[in-house]
C-alpha cells in the first residue's frame, strides 16, 4: 500500500518584489490567490494527500478571508511561520502527526506544477528516501571570484525547484539540526544530516512568481490549463 502523502506549502512572502502592499501570495492569478492555485495543484494529483499551508501569524486572518471570498473549501491545516523559512518548515513538519509516509515541501508561490513532476517526486522519495526537481540550465553561466569571472559547463549544474519530497521521519530528524544560513533550501538541510539528494525531472513552468514579470508569465503560462 503507497505510503501517506502529505504536503507543505510555505508562503512567507510580503509582496515587496511584486511592488505590491498584498503579499505575495494574495496576489489574484486568474481570478484565485496565487496559493489556492499552489494547493489546487496537489490535490489535482492526489485528492488524498494532506496539505498544510505555513502563513506568518498576521496573515492568518486576511487569509481566512480569502478563502470565504472564494469558497474555497478545500480541507488544509494552517500553521504559523518562524523566524526564517527553516523555521517556517519545522513548524509545518511538527503538525504532522504520523511518523511515517512522504512529506513535499513547496513554496506556496509555485502554482504551476505538474502533475507529472509531483508524481515523479512522491515516487523517488517512496522508492529512495528523497527527491528534488531540477531542470537544465540553458543559459550560458560564469563564476565569478573576486574580480575574475571564468566560464564554467553548464552541463554541470541545475536549476532547483520544489516541492522537494522526503520521508516524514528523515526530514523531520534533519530539522533537529540548529539553524544555520547555508540552509538555503531542505535538501540542504538533509544533506547536512547525512543524506544522498536524489534528483528528478522537474517542469519549466513551475516558477516561483517573485516579480511583476513573474506574474506575467504565469499568466501566460495559465492560457492553456
Amino acid at each position: 500500500m503507497a505510503s501517506q502523502k502529505h504536503a507543505i506549502l510555505v508562503a512567507g512572502g510580503s509582496g515587496k518584489r511584486m511592488e505590491s502592499s498584498t503579499p505575495k501570495q494574495f496576489i489574484e492569478l486568474k481570478g484565485k490567490p496565487i496559493l489556492m492555485h499552489s494547493i489546487l495543484a496537489f490535490l489535482r494529483f492526489d485528492s488524498s494527500i494532506k496539505i498544510t499551508v505555513v502563513l506568518p501569524e498576521n496573515q492568518i486572518p486576511v487569509w481566512d478571508t480569502l478563502c470565504k471570498k472564494h469558497n474555497f473549501n478545500n480541507a488544509h491545516e494552517v500553521v504559523k511561520g518562524g523566524l526564517e523559512r527553516f523555521h517556517s518548515v519545522k513548524n509545518g513538519l511538527n503538525s504532522i502527526d504520523e511518523d511515517g509516509g512522504v512529506v513535499a515541501i513547496h513554496d506556496g508561490v509555485r502554482p504551476l506544477v505538474s502533475v507529472e513532476t509531483l508524481a515523479r517526486c512522491y515516487d523517488g522519495a517512496e522508492n529512495k528516501g528523497n527527491a528534488i526537481p531540477v531542470i537544465d540550465v540553458h543559459e550560458t553561466i560564469r563564476k565569478i571570484n573576486g574580480n575574475i569571472s571564468q566560464s564554467v559547463s553548464r552541463e554541470s549544474y541545475k536549476l532547483v525547484q520544489t516541492p522537494q519530497c522526503f520521508d516524514v521521519r528523515v526530514i523531520k530528524t534533519a530539522f533537529e539540526q540548529a539553524y544555520h544560513p547555508n540552509f538555503t533550501d531542505d535538501a540542504s538541510v538533509a544533506e547536512a544530516n547525512g543524506a544522498t539528494i536524489n534528483l528528478v525531472e522537474g517542469n519549466r513552468e513551475n516558477i516561483k512568481i517573485t516579480t511583476p514579470s513573474d506574474l506575467r508569465i504565469a499568466e501566460a503560462f495559465f492560457v492553456n490549463k
